[in-house]
């Protein structure tokens, strides 16, 4: 079983290396005229990317605390079921007229004798509803440090406690700690459960990432990659307007040969092309069951990047997540939307969320009103060996699932495109596949260039079903007959097939 990663054409003119120097007409290409292109790529990506990683940091912190205050009530729930064993034991001491003293309190009396150099807890507990009755006493004997460490066998291993008699935190009322030094380090959490005639304080902190290292991890991977990724797009940004300059000065002062300015159209629009494809995966994830292909192919007006994108992420135990995705516009600003949602994906996946919950997250990342831009985009959550195949759309096209030779259309209830209203909802679709079914998503930028769209979707049924072959060469091939004519659109198609 093979898997194809998503093909890349080839620069169709060679490309020059470009040192920073003076122009023909002595401007220097450092000036502001170059720069801010790049700048504006580089600040618009790290302030992504810090978005993101302050999301995924907020995140975990606020889960963190979350799982703190549940072990928290574990304990105290502990403490407060071994609080009636010690009543019943000294409730029967005196029935026996163990001790001689009555008390007219029907409650377990508690009295903290905490002083130096015998630290002591003492309970007292009279018979209820006797006249001249009797009094039982007792004391807990505690360590002269106050420290009591927590079992490495406990349930409550890489936590750390302090417990107080009565409501308040103060050191003097301290009866038990696992902690050298107070207040505990880090966030805390604390319950108070009643006990006789007063109360015991719990406050518990971890020294442990609760929901595992991956969450705790997460902002610091997103932080890192978000930098490299803009970093990256700034110098191709800086490349692409450096020579777009030199080209539009060479051909404002020079009788430039008509070959010569296709040549320098060319290397400008692999600039782009490159720059376009360092933002989709360099290749897609290897899972058992089942083949994923993918092809993009840049529209032919201008040198401009689109905001088309594909991606494959690997769920684990859950399958694969599929997403095709197309951002309104063209140029820089569709790029940086684009590159912000794929970024954006990866991380609300790696936290677990559906596809749904997904969408709804992201139409808080995108505004019509305040951008201009709004973006369609398929999730589709594949489980191999089950072969089923959880669908949601954001305004996309149907994918298309062909079975027996047979190509039908999936019927979806498809939500708003993103960005066009904030916490809009999504409802996902579940469909089961034969074995060795294909599996097509694509872009629009495939089916409405010609013709209207009714009829592009039919062309792409017919293609898509005339002919038996691997996946690699459908895909291949329908992006070939389907992008026949020059499109100002960029086109995607993203396809998995089952080998059993």
């Amino acid at each position: 079983m093979s898997l194809v990663d998503s093909e890349r054409p080839a620069a169709t003119g060679p490309v020059r290396s470009t040192s920073v120097g003076l122009s023909g007409d002595g401007r220097s290409l450092g000036d502001l005229g170059v720069l801010w292109v790049p700048a504006v790529v580089l600040v618009l990506a790290l302030l992504v990317t810090g978005s993101l990683a302050w999301v995924s940091y907020h995140q975990y912190t606020r889960n963190e605390r979350r799982l703190l205050g549940l072990r928290l009530r574990d304990a105290g729930a502990l403490l407060t079921a071994a609080l009636p064993d010690i009543q019943s034991e000294l409730a029967s001491a005196a029935e026996s007229a163990f001790f001689a003293r009555a008390t007219a309190s029907a409650k377990l009396g508690v009295i903290g004798l905490l002083r130096p150099p015998g630290l002591r807890l003492g309970y007292a507990f009279a018979t209820p509803g006797v006249t001249d009755g009797f009094v039982a006493y007792g004391e807990n004997q505690l360590p002269a440090d106050r420290r009591s460490a927590i079992e490495r066998t406990s349930a409550f291993t890489g936590l750390d406690y302090a417990l107080y008699l009565g409501s308040d935190q103060r050191f003097q009322d301290l009866l038990l700690t696992s902690q050298a030094r107070l207040p505990l380090p880090g966030p805390t959490d604390s319950v108070t459960v009643p006990f006789g005639n007063s109360a015991l304080t719990l406050v518990m902190s971890s020294r442990i990432p609760l929901a595992g290292s991956l969450p705790q991890r997460l902002p610091w991977i997103i932080g890192i990659e978000g930098a490299l990724l803009a970093v990256g797009a700034s110098v191709g940004a800086l490349r692409l307007t450096e020579r777009r300059r030199s080209a539009e000065d060479l051909a404002s002062r020079l009788e430039v040969s008509s070959s010569e300015n296709r040549r320098l159209y060319a290397e400008q629009r692999s600039i782009a092309q490159t720059l376009q494809h360092a933002l989709l995966p360099d290749a897609l994830p290897r899972i058992p069951g089942v083949q994923t292909s993918a092809q993009y192919r840049a529209g032919a007006q201008g040198v401009e990047i689109g905001g088309d994108w594909y991606d494959v992420i690997d769920l684990g135990d859950q399958g694969l997540l599929l997403v095709v995705g197309d951002v309104s516009g063209r140029g820089l600003p569709a790029a940086t939307t684009m590159a912000a949602l794929r970024y954006a994906i990866h991380a609300y996946a790696a936290q677990g969320d559906p596809p749904a919950r997904i969408l709804t997250k992201l139409s808080d990342l995108v505004s019509v009103v305040d951008s201009n831009q709004l973006a369609t985009v398929l999730c589709a959550v594949v489980n191999p060996e089950r072969r089923t195949i959880s669908i949601t759309s954001a305004g996309h096209l149907p994918p298309l699932v062909i079975s027996g030779g047979v190509g039908e259309y999936v019927e979806l209830k498809a939500g708003l495109p993103v960005g066009v209203q904030t916490g809009a909802s999504y409802t996902s679709t579940t469909i089961s596949v034969s074995p060795g079914a294909t599996f097509l998503a694509f872009t629009d930028g495939l089916v409405e260039h010609r013709d209207d769209l009714e009829r592009g979707l039919s062309r792409l049924r017919d293609a898509a079903t005339a002919d038996d072959t691997g996946l690699p060469e459908l895909v291949s091939r329908l992006m070939d007959e389907l992008s026949y004519a020059p499109s100002p659109d960029d086109s995607v198609i993203l396809g998995l097939r089952w080998t059993s």
